[in-house]
This record gives C-alpha cells, structure tokens and sequence, in this order.
C-alpha cells in the first residue's frame, strides 16, 4: 500500500509538473506576441506606458523560460533549489532596470509635454491582458502549492503583477483617448515603479512568494 501511495504521489506531481510546463509555454507565447505588439505600438504611438508594458512582457518571457528549467530538473533537489535562486535574481535585476527606464522616459515627458497619439490596439492588447493573466495566476499558484514551489509561486505572483500593470497601463490609454489627458500615460506608467521596485528588490534578495497566507 505504502508503494502504491507513493507511486500514486509520484505520478499526481509528474502530472502536476507537466501542467506546469504547460502553464509556462502558454506565458512565454503570449508574452511574446503581447511584448512585440505592445513596444510597436507603443513607439508608434508615443505612449511609454505601452512601451513599458511591452518590456514588462519581455520580463515575463525570462521569468517563463527560466521556470521551464526549473520545472525540467523538478526531481534534482539540489539542482532545483540553485536554478530557483539564479532566476529569482536574474528577474529582480530585469524589474529594477524596468523601473529605471520607466522613470527616465516617464519624467521627460512630463518636462516636455510630449502628447501621446491615441492607440486602440494598445486599449485592445491590455484589455485582454487583464482577462487573461488572472486566470494564468490562479493556475500557476495551484501548481505551485501542488509541488510545493516557491520559484512557481513568485512567477505567479509576477502574472499577478502583470494583471496590475495591465489595468494601470489600459487606465491611461483611455483617459488620453477620451479625454486627452497627454499626461495620464506618463503618470500611469509612474505608478508602477514602486510595484516593480519592490518586486526587484524582492528578487534580488533571493525573497519568494511561498507562504500561503501572502498568496492567495
């Protein structure tokens, strides 16, 4: 009985481990197409927000690949628990130049008073981010508590964040396209930084989203 029981275990952590794979392939395809159209238009469009949603995309894409490789070595310990700490500091290093850029276009548009062009297909890719990155959120957090993960759960943690970014971006997008308001999307783009701050500081200290109390 005690075999079975394990085998049974080992077999609902595979499954549990393939799903999670899947999860991952699914994050990096979208946040591909989604970075490429979001830093096009974006340029295009002189919104910085949209640029700065496009490279968070690009974050998630590193984020998404390093979880594959922690995923493949899922029954190595020892090698799992290294890869877990590389990536979280390899995507804190990514955050923090995030929000260094940020900051530096957000400010000189604001100094200039450089108007942005209304960008429906900004309006439509964020508005289908923030459909679509919760429900990648809770299926990445029921992996994760699946197998006990905490590099799995910061990378949900980090679609969560995505959500967020997602809402703040597509609030400025709209406010210029209704209203005008050319410095919504700077001042949208602005109130991320703190977000993705701590979100780098949090990896390069090598911190996860572990315990379930601050993950649900």
């Amino acid at each position: 009985m005690d075999q079975q029981a394990l085998s049974l275990d080992s077999m609902q952590r595979a499954a549990l481990v393939k799903r999670g794979q899947l999860l991952e392939y699914l994050t990096i395809g979208y946040n591909c197409v989604e970075g490429m159209i979001a830093v096009i238009a974006g340029l295009v469009a002189g919104s910085i927000a949209l640029v700065s949603f496009g490279f968070d995309s690009l974050i998630e894409v590193s984020s998404g690949l390093a979880l594959v490789w922690r995923l493949h070595t899922d029954l190595n310990e020892e090698r799992r628990e290294r890869v877990e700490a590389i990536t979280l500091r390899i995507v804190g290093a990514c955050f923090m130049l995030l929000a260094a850029y940020i900051l530096y276009d957000s400010g000189k548009t604001l100094w200039r008073h450089e108007a942005p062009e209304k960008s429906l297909i900004g309006i439509a890719l964020t508005t289908a981010s923030v459909i679509i990155m919760p429900l990648l959120t809770h299926a990445k957090r029921k992996v994760g508590r699946g197998i006990n993960s905490a590099a799995m759960m910061a990378d949900a943690k980090q679609t969560e964040l995505c959500t967020y970014l997602s809402a703040i971006t597509l609030g400025g997008l709209i406010l210029n396209a209704l209203f005008g308001w050319w410095w919504a999307d700077p001042v949208a783009a602005l109130i991320m930084v703190p977000i993705v701050i701590n979100e780098g500081l949090e990896g390069l200290r090598g911190e996860t989203c572990c315990d379930e109390n601050s993950c649900h």
